[in-house]
């Protein structure tokens, strides 16, 4: 296609993307996953503030019609205030570290024997005395962060199932070359 003035490309021709300050920036090798951070943070999301300032509108306007009986209803919107900033749970290479509303606890690798998920609620680390802590918003999909972070002593189940279903695969296709190169050997001869 040609115009008056220079050469136009065509429609079909693809032309590479332009850096965006929304994307990560490409790795010399070529690939454009995350690097895994050393650190993993779980915490209630900073959204959740929304909701706790609904909370101090709807109990302001029901403290401010009648101060005497309903004054003490704007503690609840401090409280629940306090439990976003403070509740978190912390993975590294060294230690987890719990924080709590009230309390927090560092647990150092050496003393975890595993993880445990009961019902559907935040995960439990099972220490060598046989005891459970709870860790605060980790879930059982978060266990591919947990394990990046940890630096190899949790391990990430959906990797390893991953991993197992390639090897599955590679043996097929392995037995299946084998028969396949038995049968066409006899007919060269």
């Amino acid at each position: 296609m040609q115009c008056e003035d220079e050469w136009v490309s065509s429609s079909q021709q693809s032309e590479p993307p332009r850096p965006s300050s929304h994307t990560a920036p490409e790795s010399p090798n070529g690939a454009e996953a995350p690097q895994p951070s050393t650190r993993q943070v779980i915490r209630v999301p900073r959204l959740a503030l929304l909701g706790v300032g609904l909370l101090l509108f709807g109990t302001g306007l029901t403290a401010a019609s009648w101060p005497v009986a309903m004054g003490w209803l704007l503690i609840l919107p401090i409280v629940a205030g306090i439990w976003v900033f403070r509740v978190r749970t912390v993975i590294t290479p060294e230690a987890i570290t719990a924080r709590r509303f009230v309390g927090s606890d560092v647990i150092a690798w050496e003393s975890v024997v595993g993880l445990h998920f009961p019902d559907r609620r935040w995960g439990r680390v099972v220490l060598t005395d046989k005891s459970e802590k709870s860790l605060p918003l980790v879930r059982f999909d978060l266990l591919p962060q947990l394990a990046a972070a940890s630096g190899g002593r949790i391990t990430d189940p959906y990797a390893a199932a991953a991993a197992a279903a390639e090897a599955e695969d590679r043996d097929r296709e392995e037995a299946e070359n084998a028969e396949n190169d038995g049968e066409q050997a006899p007919k060269e001869q």
